[in-house]
């Protein structure tokens, strides 16, 4: 299947002779949703920005659904909705006028069943005739994804489509995001609550200092990144790791009372049960034990921090 998004060799520099963005490769699949991450000033909004056409690349091509976004603009401009993280609208203008301008702006023949619908999903129909000004924060959210599906695209850029609304909006959003993948829909969102990500994201791509380092499916990243770790609570403290248990590699609080084992999804279970009759054979008692896993966020910050 040819990918909706091709980025090839991309490039950006500022005139200041910063360059935000060095040589990205990316294909973006259809009907998916891929999840930027990356740290502050890394290039993600750098990245939307050029697939979205606000920002000239310095060097590189880029295609949505095949169209060059240079050569062929308003053809892919049609196919991309945009929801920025700074309010776009112009607020003295009703919610109802947003939606119908934006629709017609690019090309569309006039809906409104479909609009009405829109707003209805967004929560927004009782608010349809309030002028932007007027509404809460949450609300003003609401009409950017409104202006933004307005001319139903195939392509949806969410650039931290959560910062900053109430978790009631954060979980509508997530529902309506899952029904526009369901309908075919490309989702490519970043976003700074990264267990949303490892909730939502079919891959995650890591871009930092303007490098796309890592892009993988999620699941995948979980198996060959993430970690585990069995920690047992000991009967008794002790001072030290017995010498015995060196092959172990493990780890003991400063109370002396727990033990922690790392290993990656790999490892053989039978390596857990040497350990616990090593353990035993040294007169080691334990009272409790748990396991846990690496998050998408461990993973992340051990990436970024591999390349500072």
């Amino acid at each position: 299947m040819q990918p909706i998004i091709e980025v090839q060799n991309l490039s950006k520099t500022y005139q200041s002779g910063f360059q935000a963005l060095k040589n990205v490769d990316l294909s973006i699949r259809k009907g998916e949703i891929f999840a930027l991450l990356g740290p502050n000033g890394a290039g993600k909004t750098t990245l939307i920005s050029i697939i979205c056409g606000i920002v000239n690349p310095s060097a590189g091509k880029v295609r949505a659904d095949g169209y060059d976004i240079v050569k062929d603009y308003r053809r892919a401009r049609q196919l991309i909705g945009l929801v920025p993280q700074e309010l776009a609208v112009n607020i003295f203008e009703t919610v109802w006028s947003t939606v119908t301008f934006s629709r017609g702006l690019f090309g569309k023949a006039p809906n409104r069943p479909y609009l009405e619908q829109l707003l209805k999903d967004l929560s927004l129909w009782d608010k349809k005739d309030s002028k932007i000004m007027a509404l809460s924060g949450g609300m003003k959210r609401r009409v950017l994804i409104a202006k933004a599906l307005a001319y139903e695209p195939k392509i949806l850029f969410l650039d931290e489509p959560t910062a900053g609304v109430d978790v009631e909006l954060r979980r509508d959003m997530w529902e309506m995001i899952r029904q526009l993948r369901d309908n075919g829909v490309t989702i490519i969102l970043t976003t700074h609550y990264i267990e949303e990500a490892e909730d939502m994201a079919d891959r995650v791509g890591v871009i930092q200092r303007g490098e796309l380092i890592l892009v993988e499916d999620k699941h995948d990243l979980m198996e060959k990144l993430g970690k585990k770790q069995l920690s047992l609570q000991l009967v008794e403290p002790i001072e030290q790791i017995p010498s015995a248990l060196s092959a172990y590699s493990l780890s003991l609080s400063e109370d002396g009372m727990q033990l922690t084992y790392q290993y990656d999804h790999q490892s053989d279970q039978a390596a857990i049960a040497r350990l616990l009759r090593s353990l035993s054979d040294e007169g080691l008692d334990y009272r409790d034990l748990h396991t846990s896993q690496s998050s998408l966020e461990d993973i992340f910050v051990s990436l970024v921090e591999e390349k500072v």
